[in-house]
């Protein structure tokens, strides 16, 4: 990451030199708000006109209300099928936590905490334009990489 990504207290837009490619690894970690709705972390394309939605390889919304995490991507503007099956919900107001998505061939692993949390299927098969990482919500970021 850059010292030109943007990183304000809740929120940072970077960019994935290179793309996304298997055995990468995010890692996103942070000190959640005392009384937080959500966080969003997405792994997208660069959009190549203002106006135009990219592709977003992985999105994961944190919900605090509904103790879920939702996964999904956006193929050619259209949101695909919404996943949220947990084990459990790692969580909780004004904890740090440390996240990391992990690319794999077929799939993104999320781990939190160390923990495995997750995977999300590919939609994407071009790994390599995922090329942005945009992170926001009710959290105080202490590190993106």
């Amino acid at each position: 990451m850059d010292d030109q990504d943007k990183k304000d207290n809740g929120q940072y837009i970077g960019e994935i030199k290179g793309g996304m490619r298997p055995s990468m690894k995010l890692v996103v970690m942070g000190i959640i708000d005392k009384k937080p709705k959500s966080i969003e972390v997405t792994v997208s394309c660069k959009p190549q006109e203002e106006d135009v939605e990219a592709d977003v390889g992985l999105q994961l919304k944190v919900s605090f209300m509904d103790k879920a995490v939702q996964r999904n991507a956006r193929l050619a503007g259209k949101w695909g099928p919404c996943e949220n099956t947990l084990s459990f919900f790692p969580f909780a107001p004004g904890e740090a936590f440390k996240m990391e998505i992990v690319c794999e061939h077929q799939q993104f692993r999320i781990l939190v905490d160390g923990q495995p949390l997750c995977g999300f299927t590919h939609r994407i098969s071009k790994l390599a334009s995922l090329t942005a990482l945009r992170v926001f919500g009710d959290l105080q970021l202490t590190k993106v990489a």
